[in-house]
């Protein structure tokens, strides 16, 4: 199964072999290597359409990437991990303990942030950069925080076909950009504006949400959950400037 970006339905998952992530960029197109330091968590064993990648997440130094905590399951210890821009069997694959905030469960999605440790630094990737505290708080008071692009990146599915509850996933890594909507204590709202943004979908979780154009290193927030299963909505995004956030994250990495 793979899990699904909806906030009514924060876990929901599709019947497949094993579990999966959340959303897939829509209206995107192919990240190729602007952002390399984004990677797609890979099963074991193949889902039933022949994929792979049910997550997506960010290297956020050499032996750190960032994901989601619903894109583990309880007592999962290892993930694998691969950088490259479409998985393929045979890709190389990083092995990984996985780490959810211990605070996480399903009811309280405020702590649904996990790390991947590395053993070893992941050699020829440049990490992204985390915010510094409050950032997001800033930017709204001094009011550019509603007129900013953020460009999420993800391996999730493509937009829905048929009766909208059809997914295509291509364990490609996307992008798209989206528009500001609104903030909260924890979360990033993020909405598309009429045709020129896309948006995230199924396999995207754990994804990053930049800030900026394209070519931003900036991870300001997480992928987590959406408001529709058709993923053309507001999208629910998890911020790692927050007190919360810098807590859990702190214990892994230097913080800006």
């Amino acid at each position: 199964m793979r899990f699904v970006p909806l906030a009514a339905v924060f876990a929901a998952l599709i019947a497949v072999l094993l579990p999966a992530p959340a959303s897939a960029i829509t209206n995107g197109t192919p990240d190729g290597e602007t952002h390399p330091a984004v990677g797609a968590m890979v099963n074991a064993k193949a889902f039933a359409d022949g994929t792979w990648s049910y997550c997506t997440g960010t290297l956020v130094s050499p032996t750190v990437f960032l994901t989601a905590a619903h894109c583990g399951e309880n007592g999962q210890k290892t993930a694998l991990v691969s950088f490259s821009s479409h998985y393929q069997l045979g890709s190389g694959v990083y092995v990984g303990r996985y780490v959810a905030d211990p605070e996480y469960t399903e009811k309280s999605d405020l702590h649904d942030i996990a790390v991947v440790v590395f053993s070893t630094p992941i050699a020829g990737i440049k990490p992204a950069r985390l915010p510094t505290a409050g950032l997001l708080d800033q930017l709204q008071a001094n009011g550019t925080l509603g007129k900013s692009v953020f460009t999420p990146v993800g391996y999730g599915s493509a937009l829905p076909t048929g009766d909208g509850n059809t997914y295509h996933y291509s364990d490609t890594r996307r992008l798209t950009s989206i528009s500001f909507g609104s903030l909260t204590r924890s979360w990033l709202k993020l909405s598309m504006d009429g045709k020129k943004d896309g948006s995230t979908c199924f396999g995207d979780s754990g994804g990053p949400n930049f800030l900026g154009g394209p070519t931003s290193d900036l991870v300001v927030a997480t992928t987590i959950s959406g408001d529709d299963d058709a993923c053309r909505t507001t999208n629910l995004d998890y911020r790692l400037d927050t007190p919360t956030a810098r807590a859990f994250l702190g214990k892994y990495v230097t913080l800006p």
